[in-house]
């Protein structure tokens, strides 16, 4: 018989901490491996996270609704042999094709949590308290034998910046107010938005674009293509084709900035903002450059519904390269995303309007769409912004597939 932990996995590549939402399993319930055993919730996602092992949940470590640090153990099983699931990359099936990979649920991986001392905090926490000027010998810590979170850091900086003057009186007792509470994916959401605009200077920019084509081909060719792939053919898919095709042209847009450097990717991992009644997720589509339309649209619905249907995994949601947003269903016509750190920008679709423009001498109604962008001013120039947004309007408004896309 041995103890085998449950940890807190790294949900994402720029996550550090997670939420404690709803165990699953009570303490003495028998759990078979890969059996969902406790929900977690970051700012990327709402995820069930599996048992590594089979065996007896003895002991919960960490209670509903706290928040801990990647690598902490949040529970005790007890099991046959103390020997866990080798955490890392899942093999792949003969015959799946390269997007099954990004769409598969895997164990997630696992990071150990740091000894005591300021020496051995988590990189997050002493990039916080260096951008901060602050001295982590000086914050008391509420982590394993006394190591300082990224929670204390915060505390400490809310005590430094509490105001002076008496706080705010209260509403009287009819007045017409409500507190809504905070839910662990809200107020996750709000630490990396708030975290992200510190992190990156971003800019923006935004490009008008005629898609009167592309609505025509998706009008005449919707019908077809559900019947044949049954899944709908979108506008984001088709957009989202169109940009993976410039960023293998624009690499810079699909960079991160790293203290070394720029690290460029060969590859595309292609994340779609999805909004879901708790806030919004991001899952990832993997290797995008890689796929056809018809792969695109497949892949993309498949992950929207499954965010829709809170049915993300780990693996789902991390390591994205470049996000796209579709805010023309709301009616927007323009707006300014926050990106979504470590990566280097994030493109919205607006809403497709009819407008009058001019085309030679002559006023004409054409279907107009504005693309925005947002992009990290350390990695990117206006310039390089403004011809990687003038390549996507050149494809779009010259929209022409080939039969064999779809």
């Amino acid at each position: 018989m041995g103890l085998s932990p449950v940890k807190m996995p790294q949900l994402g590549e720029s996550v550090t901490e997670g939420t404690v939402d709803h165990w699953l399993k009570s303490e003495g319930d028998w759990v078979e491996r890969d059996e969902p055993l406790v929900q977690v919730v970051t700012d990327k996602v709402n995820a069930e996270i599996p048992s590594p092992v089979a065996g007896r949940l003895t002991k919960i470590e960490i209670q509903e609704g706290t928040t801990v640090p990647v690598g902490s153990d949040l529970a005790l099983i007890e099991t046959a042999t103390a020997t866990a699931a080798t955490p890392g990359r899942q093999p792949q099936a003969p015959g799946s094709s390269h997007l099954d990979a990004g769409l598969s649920r895997t164990t997630p991986s696992i990071i150990p949590a740091t000894s005591a001392g300021t020496g051995s905090q988590s990189p997050a926490v002493r990039k916080l308290a260096r951008e901060n000027g602050l001295d982590l010998d000086q914050i008391a810590g509420s982590g394993s034998g006394g190591r300082v979170t990224r929670n204390d850091v915060v505390a400490h900086l809310k005590s430094l910046a509490a105001p002076t003057t008496s706080p705010i009186p209260p509403e009287p007792p009819d007045g017409g107010t409500e507190l809504v509470k905070l839910s662990p994916m809200r107020r996750a959401i709000g630490e990396h938005m708030s975290r992200s605009l510190a992190t990156s200077p971003h800019a923006w920019t935004m490009q008008e674009i005629d898609v009167t084509l592309l609505t025509s081909f998706r009008e005449a060719s919707k019908a077809a293509f559900q019947a044949r792939h049954l899944v709908p053919l979108t506008y984001p898919a088709l957009i989202a084709s169109i940009v993976v095709e410039a960023l293998g042209r624009f690499p810079y847009l699909n960079s991160r900035w790293t203290d070394e450097g720029i690290l460029l990717h060969r590859y595309v991992n292609l994340g779609i903002a999805v909004s879901v009644p708790q806030g919004l997720v991001v899952p990832v589509l993997k290797q995008a450059q890689n796929a056809s339309l018809v792969e695109l649209s497949i892949a993309m619905t498949e992950l929207v519904n499954r965010a829709r249907e809170n049915r993300l995994g780990p693996s789902d949601i991390s390591g994205g390269t470049f996000t796209l947003n579709n805010t023309g269903p709301t009616g927007s016509v323009a707006s300014q995303p926050i990106i979504s750190q470590p990566q280097a920008a994030i493109l919205t679709m607006e809403s497709i309007v009819p407008r009058a423009v001019v085309i030679g001498n002559e006023v004409v109604i054409r279907r107009m769409m504005n693309m925005c962008l947002s992009f990290d001013h350390r990695i990117i120039d206006g310039m390089l912004a403004g011809q990687f947004l003038a390549d996507v309007k050149r494809r779009a408004e010259a929209w022409s597939p080939s039969s064999a896309e779809y």
